[in-house]
């Protein structure tokens, strides 16, 4: 039996320092910096596993390949959200309006935050395929989070199913627009139009931002 403290496992193309992350989440980590730098097709599974220090084979250990590293990356941008959203849906003790205001700026955050644009990654072709079917779902989940909270609201709560359906599109649609944005900008902190990102999802769902009482970004 080893006794000299070394993970087990199999063995690296390269000694690394010691990141502290699982060898998946390395996989997952060199995956965002290549997907978004190089290009998702462009990228060889080849390279992830040389960028994390790994041999090729060692790192289909770990995942099934490029599809499964994206697949992960993809719904990072939006699990965390989803859980947001059902806690502030369960949680009566602030208006809807001020609970949409934070899921929608948390969002921009978590879309537009880290070291690589990984909401960028929305745009691929491949994103339409079964293969990411669990990510799609997630975000149609999430999507309709955004609905009951606008639902809750007071100015779209006498709305009819069609008009609430759009006056989620439109708000939806503001959040994940903020990718294209963070592309052409990606040196612009995320807070810093986070908030007002919010204002305006408020604003089409037809209440005044920034009211007395409502959270506020930092």
């Amino acid at each position: 039996m080893s006794t000299t403290g070394r993970r087990v496992g199999r063995p690296r193309a390269q000694q690394r320092p010691d990141s502290g992350l699982t060898p998946r989440e390395e996989l997952l980590e060199a995956a965002a910096e290549l997907f978004t730098t190089h290009g998702y097709a462009a990228t060889t599974t080849r390279a992830v596993a040389e960028r994390a220090g790994m041999r090729q084979a060692t790192m289909y250990h770990y995942v099934a390949g490029k599809e499964e590293l994206l697949a992960g990356l993809l719904e990072s941008t939006v699990a965390p959200s989803l859980v947001l959203a059902r806690r502030l849906l369960s949680d009566g003790t602030a208006s809807a309006e001020a609970r949409l205001w934070q899921l929608c700026r948390s969002d921009v955050e978590l879309l537009c935050g880290g070291p690589h644009n990984l909401g960028a990654l929305y745009l691929l072709p491949e994103v339409r395929t079964e293969a990411f079917s669990g990510f799609r779902q997630v975000r149609a989940d999430l999507k309709a989070a955004y609905g009951q909270l606008l639902a809750a609201t007071e100015a779209c709560g006498g709305l009819d199913a069609d008009e609430l359906a759009l006056r989620t599109d439109l708000v939806f649609g503001l959040i994940e627009g903020v990718i294209l944005i963070h592309r052409s900008d990606p040196g612009r902190p995320p807070e810093s139009f986070a908030a007002a990102t919010a204002d305006a999802a408020l604003r089409i769902a037809g209440a005044a931002t920034r009211v007395a009482g409502w959270p506020r970004a930092g």
